[in-house]
Formats: C-alpha cells, structure tokens, sequence
C-alpha cells in the first residue's frame, strides 16, 4: 500500500490510477453539476418581441452604443426587485439635450419596462428605479437624443429567482 493502489487495470490509458485520483475525478464531477449550465447564441440574437419593442421606439433609425450607462447588478438573488439606473452624456442644453430614456428587457412577458421623457430642463439625464425580471437576461437602456439619434448599452444579468412568471394578456 506503499505507493499507489490500481483501481482498474486500464491504469495508464486516461484513466486514475489510484483512489485519490478516483475521488478527485469523482469530487469534480460533483462540483460541476452544482454550476449553472451555460447556454451559447449567437452575440446578435434578439428575441421577435424586444426587436419589436425596440422597432417601435426607434424606427429605422441607428443604434449605437456608448453615451448610456446602465448600472444594474450583474447577479441578483431575486427577479422582483431589481435596483437600476441609467445615465447618459449630454449636456442638457436647450439645442442639445435627452428626449427620452427606455430600458428593453429580453424575457419579460413585456419587454419595454419603462420610457422616461425628458427635456433641457430636466437638468441631468438619469433615472433610477426598480424593475422586475422574469429569468436570466440582456438588459438594454436606450436614450433618445435631441438630434435623432439613439445611443444604448446592454448588460447581462444573472437572475436566481425569477419574477413575472404570469402570461401576457
């Protein structure tokens, strides 16, 4: 019992050779079990329904990214209340200003959450709130400038107890 105890006799070709090694396989097997399984898409899938909510808010119009920041929590323990808050640059000036921030959910029975409108006078364009979250998903914050143009970022959020497990009417 000096040196190592064969478990099987394939010792040498991939498999443990000695007890320890079973447990450490065996132990590792358990411990990836525990983990979440990921799931793999493509980076530019977007479910029907929140490409036609976001259709509707911005037409045929450009989205680009930058000039949004979405502070969310990337892992949350519950989906029925969920801190958020979206900022954008822009210096609120009567000739350059916010006219409306939106944040898109992909899951959610109802993938527009909220649109906040604002104008020169709002002073600083930021909100915050709490929103609920059906599952594990992309968050988006949309920001609807003065000159037309639309500005968003996207953050993935990891959701251990969902919420909004009702049906859409």
């Amino acid at each position: 019992m000096g040196e190592s105890t064969r478990v099987n006799d394939r010792a040498g070709a991939g498999w443990p050779s000695t007890r320890r090694e079973v447990m450490k396989s065996a132990g590792a097997l358990g411990l990836g079990s525990l983990l979440p399984p990921l799931s793999v898409r493509p980076a530019a899938a977007m479910p029907a329904g929140l490409k036609a909510a976001m259709a509707a808010v911005i037409g045929d119009a450009k989205l680009n990214i930058g000039r949004v920041k979405l502070e969310i929590p990337p892992l949350v323990e519950n989906g029925n209340t969920v801190a958020c808050a979206v900022a954008v640059e822009s210096p609120m000036t009567e000739t350059d200003y916010v006219k409306a921030i939106h944040i898109f959910n992909e899951k959610n029975p109802q993938p527009n959450v909220i649109s906040i409108n604002l104008g020169p006078r709002a002073g600083r364009a930021a909100i915050a709130t709490r929103i609920r979250l059906s599952d594990s998903q992309t968050v988006t914050a949309v920001a609807q400038m003065s000159d037309g143009s639309f500005w968003s970022t996207s953050v993935d959020v990891l959701i251990t107890l969902g919420a909004c497990l009702e049906d859409p009417l």
